[in-house]
């Protein structure tokens, strides 16, 4: 069993202590970076009042991505699927015509 690791991330000017399996530290690192990262830009770019505003609309937006990921991908899945089928349809007429 892994021993448990414990860090510091820095959100938005917070700091969160955590105790995280030692796998996961890469990928939370990078959360934390791209989000401060967002954050720092919506407050450049935008009439922001506080924090707690400009984290919501992070999570909007990573939240977004991650749902137009699935629909783009489940459109993707049909298109194959109705592509396979046709070429399934293809097979089968040229087989069962010779």
């Amino acid at each position: 069993m892994e021993e448990k690791l414990k860090i510091k991330l820095s959100i938005a000017d917070r700091v969160y202590p955590l105790t995280i399996d030692p796998k996961q530290e890469e990928g939370l690192r990078k959360a934390a970076k791209n989000i401060d990262q967002l954050a720092k830009k919506f407050e450049q770019n935008y009439a922001v009042r506080d924090k707690q505003d400009v984290l919501a609309m992070c999570a909007l937006q990573f939240a977004s991505k991650i749902e137009q990921g699935g629909i783009n991908e489940s459109e993707n899945n049909k298109a194959a699927t109705e592509r396979l089928q046709a070429l399934d349809k293809l097979i089968y007429d040229k087989l069962g015509s010779e």
